[in-house]
């Protein structure tokens, strides 16, 4: 069963790119140039939903190489609860975002779909320090993996809370302020999982 859903995802994979290539190809194709190429395909509807698709397959691949660097092989109810927070998730963001709906922009989507990416490896990061509270026997690689995952996380929260306040600053209210607030609440789970790590260190799990 896993094999075919493996090649079910190459066979999505190979075709995502085969449609990309051809909306690409017909664009530059008609234009003959670099810059009305773009624009091209920026206005047609089609084409911006053929790239969605695209980015999204990459956000994906992206995420599976994060996941086997830091956090190796999940285990089945990590998969578990990441697809149910996931969809939750989406709903929850989704109604705060309907307050900004004129901000709605292909960056938006872009800095949405990187808020649900960090927002996975959160909840991942949390079932691990879970499991190494369960499994007092884990080795030096593991321990690595999670500190330097929680320490990735910690940062680039940090780094766009500070992006969403200046951008605040700047510019006003927008939904910078959402993705903000929604940053400050990923950074202290973080903290929280930190403490956590501690306290599990101190009692003699690590």
């Amino acid at each position: 069963m896993p094999q075919i859903m493996l090649m079910k995802a190459e066979y999505l994979v190979l075709l995502s790119l085969l449609l990309t290539t051809v909306v690409i190809t017909n664009a530059f194709y008609i234009k003959k140039q670099f810059y009305p190429s773009v624009v091209y395909l920026t206005k047609s509807s089609t084409s911006l939903a053929v790239l969605y698709v695209q980015a999204f397959v990459f956000v994906i691949l992206f995420g599976k190489l994060v996941q086997r660097i830091f956090l190796g092989q999940l285990r089945a109810i990590e998969t578990e609860h990441l697809y149910d927070r996931a969809w939750f998730s989406i709903t929850e963001t989704c109604l705060a975002f309907t307050v900004f709906r004129d901000d709605f922009s292909p960056r938006f989507v872009a800095l949405f779909a990187i808020l649900l990416f960090l927002k996975c490896f959160h909840w991942l990061l949390e079932d691990r320090v879970d499991y190494m509270e369960q499994s007092p026997v884990l080795g030096t690689i593991f321990h690595a993996r999670v500190v330097g995952l929680l320490s990735v996380l910690c940062l680039l929260d940090y780094l766009f809370i500070s992006s969403a306040y200046m951008h605040t600053i700047a510019k006003g209210a927008s939904v910078q302020i959402v993705f903000g607030f929604e940053y400050a609440i990923l950074l202290v789970s973080v903290i929280s999982t930190a403490i956590n790590i501690g306290r599990i260190a101190n009692n003699g799990n690590v």
